[in-house]
């Protein structure tokens, strides 16, 4: 018989810190919700640890990469880091229900969210593609009612594992099938640079993502120059 756990879709049901990682989950939420009104910002960064350690405010305890990518992008604009390390769908969705987003009137919200939705650890299991497509659509649905005004960007989760025939690198394959649907149904954007990460073999290099996962300055400027077009329909 199937445990409840199994039946039940965790990646859409809000859930507040289950990893533990280099920084306070607790304070950089009471950090979002102290700053977010005073950034008041045009853009918000909803994700997990790639986005996260990348720059921005609230600030860091560490980057990955430089940070330069970062400024260099997001200088002329008010930017607000919703990225929060270990983070998956479901901890977003809680975030969001507490506060997170609330009063704010974005013209761009970048989500990129889901990776770590397909590890298995004591606290949270593993889920399938269609679990965590529907996570993202909850997601979604909320970013929705509160920045009713705002641009959607959906990210396709990044590849993962060196291999490109290693079983987590399929099940992303899956889950940004399922992304790229949703996109287009709900007159999203969809921005797909898994391939523009990945070596001509298939392969990920450590120059990209020396843990096979996060991203340095090279991985990054990728992502930059694909997000780029959607900063210039903020400045107009």
């Amino acid at each position: 018989m199937a445990k409840q756990s199994d039946t039940i879709n965790t990646a859409a049901i809000p859930v507040s810190k289950l990893e533990e990682d280099s920084y306070d989950w607790w304070e950089r939420h009471e950090q979002v919700l102290g700053m977010q009104a005073g950034i008041d910002p045009e853009i918000v960064m909803i994700g997990d640890s790639i986005t996260h350690f990348w720059g921005g405010e609230p600030k860091p305890p560490h980057l990955h990469g430089s940070g330069e990518v970062w400024n260099s992008l997001f200088s002329s604009y008010r930017v607000l880091n919703m990225g929060f390390g270990w983070d998956r769908t479901q901890n977003v969705l809680w975030r969001l229900d507490h506060g997170q987003l609330d009063g704010l009137n974005p013209k761009l919200v970048v989500i990129l969210i889901g990776t770590n939705n397909t590890s298995e650890t004591e606290n949270a299991r593993a889920n399938t593609a269609e679990e965590i497509a529907e996570g993202l659509a909850a997601i979604c649905d909320r970013v929705e009612a509160k920045a009713p005004n705002a641009r959607i960007v959906v990210m396709a989760v990044f590849p993962r594992e060196k291999e490109p025939d290693h079983p987590r690198r399929l099940l992303i394959q899956e889950i940004n099938a399922r992304y790229a649907k949703l996109a287009e149904e709900r007159g999203y954007a969809f921005v797909d640079i898994g391939p523009e990460l990945l070596e001509a073999d298939g392969t990920l290099s450590p120059e990209t993502t020396p843990d096979y996962c996060h991203l340095t300055d090279r991985g990054y400027r990728k992502w930059a120059e694909a997000l780029k077009p959607y900063l210039a329909e903020v400045a107009n």
